[in-house]
C-alpha cells in the first residue's frame, strides 16, 4: 500500500476520484499475497499491482465501473476456472479475491 500513496496524494491534489483494489484472500496459488493493492483514478491511470499484471486490465475495468456508479465497493474474484481470468492470463491455478472500493476524501 505504501508504494501507491504518492500517486494517490498526487491524484487527490488534482481532485480526481480514485478506487482502491486490495487482495483480501487467495485460494491455492496466487500471484500476489493478501494486502497487495492497486489504485485506479477516474482517467484509468494505475498505481500498484494486485496480480503482477495477469488480471490488472479486468481490475481497472471493475474499478472504473465502481467509480462511475458511485458504488460503495464490491468483492470480486478471478480464478483459473473463471473464463475471463483465464482469458487475461491468470493461469497460476488459484483464485484471487479482491475488494474494490472508492476512496472518499
Amino acid at each position: 500500500m505504501r508504494e501507491i500513496l504518492s500517486d494517490i496524494d498526487h491524484w487527490r491534489s488534482q481532485n480526481k476520484r480514485v478506487a482502491i483494489a486490495r487482495v483480501v484472500d487467495i485460494e491455492g496459488s496466487g500471484p500476489r499475497d493478501p494486502g497487495a493493492a492497486m489504485a485506479v483514478n477516474q482517467d484509468g491511470e494505475v498505481s500498484g499491482s494486485v496480480s503482477g499484471g495477469c488480471v490488472e486490465g479486468a481490475v481497472v475495468a471493475e474499478a472504473l465501473e465502481i467509480l462511475a456508479s458511485d458504488s460503495a465497493g464490491r468483492l470480486v474474484k478471478f480464478g483459473y476456472s473463471d473464463d475471463e481470468a483465464f482469458a487475461v492470463g491468470l493461469t497460476c491455478g488459484g483464485v484471487v479475491h479482491l475488494f474494490i472500493q472508492p476512496l472518499n476524501w
